[in-house]
């Protein structure tokens, strides 16, 4: 026994009201849609909202933690955020009949921890900004990106996996999930050097970036060995960046699920620090070594926040690639002639209508249809996801609307 009588309760409510949801229908529906919509088959546009600020949202105490615990307040803050989107912004959520437990893995790092400077205006939002101190300045320094050395901790995840049976049998159903990873070597350099110092150094030492490009790659090819020969690997995923991953395309013929490759899931990829140099400094830079990482996959979504409208040449020779993001920055219509059929446009709505002075729902509404007006013109499968949502000034009523109006419009095209 590891919990109280009352954290038990707590949790156990709390997952029959899950469960309730989950035998819907409507959940079989939404899978189908997100499967067609992978497939390149959609049937209509999806949409989906993530990277909520939480800390904005509560109402009338729904997600209030009750619980003591530690294990149950974590287990606690998720299923009562599932029932709160469910309740007021579901889109196109799909609620599981069941808790994911992860693997405790260790020594998926690269060596090197962030050295930061911070500021906010908001002391209870966790997006905050970010002053980098340069790690990587000389040869030398190349050393400190270390190759992973995984390491899989069976007791722990072991005693996870008890703990989380005892609160939900019966209720819930309790899945083991491995690592998913993901290739992103830009974000992390940008964390360890600050982007002007990497921004100048693509002009004044290329050399030295593409021999940090060439060690991180290799420490990335590394750590995929290691998950795959470990048996550590994920699948069977959900999500893959924000979006709907469902798909009869995965996992791959061969598959074992003692030992996911990973050619039987999905990967996601970005270099937002890249979004404003050229097509061929991206490709030279980031793409000639990530396509190497990429090909290994059975899927892969590309892009953030990067606008890539105008670099769809080289974007779309990505091994693999199925999801192409359009973030707010790109200018729609190029981005849509530039994916056409062959992949999924992946809108990343503006989340700054949420922020404003003043909400105007006809602003909103006049942004989403003009992107699906035009994925419609070219024949684009489109989804919206909405995400990098820093503030709703407070009032998640703005974030309950939009979601009605994306659904309306959805179901109209």
């Amino acid at each position: 026994m590891y919990f109280s009588k009352q954290d038990k309760e707590i949790i156990r409510e709390l997952g029959k009201k899950v469960a309730e949801i989950a035998a819907l229908p409507v959940q079989e529906e939404k899978r189908r849609l997100w499967k067609a919509l992978n497939g390149l088959k959609p049937e209509r546009p999806m949409v989906m909202i993530d990277q909520i600020p939480w800390h904005e949202m509560d109402v009338n105490n729904e997600l209030q933690i009750q619980s003591e615990h530690p294990f149950c307040r974590s287990l606690e803050q998720g299923l009562r955020r599932t029932l709160y989107q469910w309740n007021h912004m579901p889109a196109d959520m799909v609620v599981e009949p069941y808790v994911e437990i992860h693997k405790v893995i260790h020594g998926t790092d690269f060596g090197i921890k962030v050295i930061e400077e911070t500021t906010s205006t908001d002391p209870k939002n966790d997006v905050v900004s970010h002053r980098f101190i340069d790690q990587l300045q000389t040869e030398d320094d190349l050393e400190k990106i270390k190759f992973p050395q995984v390491r899989y901790d069976r007791e722990a995840t072991e005693k996870n996996l008890e703990m989380a049976h005892e609160l939900l049998d019966g209720v819930l159903e309790v899945r083991l999930q491995g690592y998913l990873p993901s290739i992103g070597p830009w974000d992390q350099l940008s964390m360890w050097r600050g982007v002007e110092n990497c921004l100048y150094d693509l002009i004044d030492r290329p050399e030295f970036i593409h021999r940090i490009m060439s060690r991180l790659t290799d420490a990335y090819s590394s750590l995929l060995d290691q998950l795959e020969e470990q048996g550590l690997l994920g699948y069977n995923q959900t999500t893959i960046h924000c979006t709907g991953a469902y798909t009869d395309e995965l996992p791959a013929p061969g598959f074992n699920p003692e030992k996911p490759r990973t050619k039987d899931i999905w990967t996601f990829g970005l270099a937002q620090m890249l979004g404003t140099v050229s097509p061929e400094m991206h490709q030279e830079f980031e793409l000639d070594y990530c396509n190497r990482l990429f090909e290994r996959f059975g899927l892969v979504y590309y892009g953030c926040c990067d606008p890539l409208d105008r670099k769809m040449h080289i974007v779309r020779k990505i091994p693999n690639l199925r999801k192409i993001s359009m973030s707010p920055w790109v200018n729609v219509e190029r981005g849509a002639e530039g994916i056409g059929k062959d992949f999924v446009f992946s809108r990343k709505p503006n989340p700054a209508f949420l922020a404003a002075d003043q909400w105007e729902p006809e602003t909103v509404e006049k942004d989403l249809k003009e992107t699906l007006d035009i994925c419609k013109k070219y024949g684009c499968p489109v989804e919206l996801i909405l995400k990098d949502i820093s503030t709703v000034r407070y009032q998640p009523q703005r974030l309950w609307e939009w979601a009605e109006i994306a659904a309306k419009l959805v179901e109209s095209v």
